[in-house]
């Protein structure tokens, strides 16, 4: 049994789980901790029990009720540990509990718009992804004592405004759907980029962008991230070599590609366009479907994705918005007329700390046949990346454009 794969897959639903029984974030993860504690002990030959997620909440609640009773006196804590013990349930009766359902109630508690984007953000990476402090605090460019601090307030502000464990009326949901859709897009980021193969991740994010879509059928941007998330997924399987090196949409294998995922997202696409769908999702899926459409690299048709980059950065703008368009610019209109736009970026200086401006920039340069000045951007773009795949990948740029090897 591969019991680090089973605790990825197993742990963001049993969490939201606990979170609902017991009403209490710290408590249900330190619970849910000594649970797979007790699972790595107590499961025959290393097999797990016909249902390990019912196995695991139901040893976690029981933990938790144990911790109540060691730390606070019976007497004050009678009620709770009543409502806690009541009716206790045995894994196999657990078995039909609505775990997608709590998953999607702890997605909306994170998202509460009485929280800072920023806490919405942090609390969910680390309550259904599982990363770590110091990993939410390199995302977010602050120390881990920041983070920590950070993601205590947010939970002491859940519980001091007894925001609710729920799924929201439909009359409350435009105000938190945007940051669900952010947080859903960042979980399904943290799985596609990860080269050690998060694929939980990803599916996890598309189940959630599906259960979305049955809140809010008729919103263009719920169809459009969920296009988004399934047409980056179909090339999921062509973006590493076999050694972990990361392949570029230019350069990879399109007969590996999903096609059954493809025509799913293309379809989703179109159908957020014809919703009026001029949202930052929406149009990303669109994008991705043009790309998706070419079964050469050399068929893509770059002046409809220049277009769309335009729109998208006319309705809405940002650096690394204007530094996609720039790029597609290149393929579309000329080399030299994206550099000039990358230069520009580069000059205003916003993405001084972007890996992927100097990226881009060498690797204009590169089809341009400026080595020399190609292997500069490669150099300040190695200064800064962070992650080990497009490390590989740049060095080996860096290596052509320089004839060493």
């Amino acid at each position: 049994m591969d019991f680090e794969a089973l605790y990825r897959e197993e742990r963001p639903r049993a969490l939201a789980t606990l979170i609902r029984l017991l009403g209490d974030f710290d408590l249900a993860e330190e619970s849910l901790q000594e649970a797979f504690a007790a699972a790595l002990q107590k499961w025959p030959r290393g097999e797990p029990p016909r249902n390990p997620r019912a196995w695991l909440v139901s040893a976690a609640r029981h933990k938790a009720i144990d911790r109540i009773r060691r730390e606070r006196s019976l007497a004050a804590k009678t009620a709770e540990i009543a409502y806690l013990g009541g009716g206790a349930v045995s894994p196999s009766e657990l078995a039909d509990e609505p775990f997608p359902d709590d998953l999607m109630r702890l997605i909306f508690t994170c998202c509460h718009p009485a929280l800072a984007l920023e806490a919405q953000v942090a609390l969910t990476l680390k309550t259904l992804c599982g990363l770590s402090v110091e990993q939410i605090a390199r995302a977010f460019l602050v120390s881990p004592a920041t983070m920590a601090q950070r993601l205590v307030r947010a939970k002491g502000k859940i519980r001091a405004a007894r925001i609710s464990y729920a799924v929201p009326g439909s009359d409350d949901l435009p105000e938190r759907v945007d940051g669900v859709l952010r947080v859903v897009y960042l979980v399904f980021n943290e799985g596609y980029g990860d080269v050690r193969g998060r694929h939980d991740l990803c599916r996890e994010a598309i189940r959630l962008g599906r259960l979305l879509r049955t809140l809010l059928p008729s919103s263009s941007e719920v169809g459009g991230l969920l296009a988004l998330m399934l047409l980056h997924d179909s090339r999921r399987a062509a973006r590493h070599d076999k050694s972990g090196d990361l392949v570029t949409l230019e350069e990879q294998d399109r007969s590996r590609w999903d096609r059954g995922e493809i025509e799913e997202g293309r379809l989703l696409a179109e159908e957020a366009v014809r919703r009026g769908g001029v949202g930052f999702y929406a149009l990303q899926a669109a994008i991705a479907a043009v790309h998706a459409q070419a079964a050469e690299a050399t068929l893509t048709d770059w002046p409809q994705i220049a277009a769309l980059y335009s729109l998208l950065l006319r309705l809405h703008p940002s650096p690394v918005v204007a530094l996609n368009h720039a790029a597609a610019v290149a393929m579309a209109e000329g080399l030299e007329r994206g550099l000039r736009l990358v230069e520009e970026l580069e000059a205003g200086g916003e993405l001084a700390a972007y890996h992927l401006l100097p990226a881009a920039k060498a690797d204009i340069l590169r089809r341009l046949g400026r080595r020399a000045d190609a292997a500069g951007a490669y150099e300040r773009a190695l200064q800064l990346v962070t992650s080990d795949a497009e490390r590989l990948y740049l060095e080996r740029r860096l290596r052509e454009v320089s004839g060493a090897g």
